[in-house]
């Protein structure tokens, strides 16, 4: 069963901002201020999920109705008999405005991208910490995980139908602020290995999180 919900606004983490920005707290706070006002109201906070067994040897994850061949996200679910394939998305509202203000104030535009970034992060977060004890999530391109498997995952959600989530021909999502996702579930509440950066073998990313 494929499930689909609304979330209220995370809490904004400005220093997070910042980071997906390349700098640091400067004296652009009252354009970001600008920014994060201008976007008040305007992005959807979507997610759809669902549940499946999962089965790793190594090599293959094997979930309800498919397989992905990788030995990363076969190290990231080891141990889980279950997972939640997810969808997440913050609507076509960011993408228009970042249009809008490439042309008009790249500074703008900029901060807006970055806003984006720390949105849709937060709104996986509040999704993953709601279902309780789960590994770290690994998304497709992750790893040796392909990003050809978010075919797999659009069908098996239905996202375009569910919340409004297409995926072009070479693999990249509409609106773009959005993430898909696996997380493995654990017993006890526990969650393993949090750090989704952990996985990924891009050690350059400029993104990366503390390990």
């Amino acid at each position: 069963m494929i499930s689909v919900k609304s979330y209220l606004p995370p809490p904004v983490c400005r220093q997070e901002i910042w980071r997906y920005a390349g700098g640091e707290v400067t004296a652009a706070e009252g354009l970001l201020d600008e920014c994060l006002a201008e976007i008040e109201g305007r992005l959807s906070y979507r997610v759809c999920w669902r549940e499946t067994a999962v089965h790793t040897d190594g090599k293959i994850c094997r979930f309800d109705g498919f397989s992905v061949p990788s030995a990363s996200l076969s190290a990231a679910l080891a141990g889980c008999e279950r997972a939640v394939v997810f969808a997440a998305t913050l609507g076509v509202e960011l993408d228009r405005l970042v249009a809008k203000y490439g042309r008009l104030s790249p500074a703008k535009a900029m901060l807006l991208q970055a806003i984006g970034a720390e949105r849709i992060e937060a709104l996986c977060d509040t999704f993953c910490a709601a279902l309780g004890g789960t590994t770290r999530r690994f998304s497709p391109g992750y790893g040796d995980l392909p990003l050809s498997c978010q075919r797999q995952v659009f069908d098996l959600l239905d996202c375009s139908r569910r919340i409004g989530l297409s995926l072009t021909d070479s693999l990249l999502m509409t609106p773009t602020k959005s993430v898909t996702a696996f997380v493995g579930l654990t017993d006890g509440g526990i969650i393993t290995n949090p750090n989704k950066c952990s996985g990924c073998d891009k050690a350059d990313c400029p993104f990366r999180g503390d390990l």
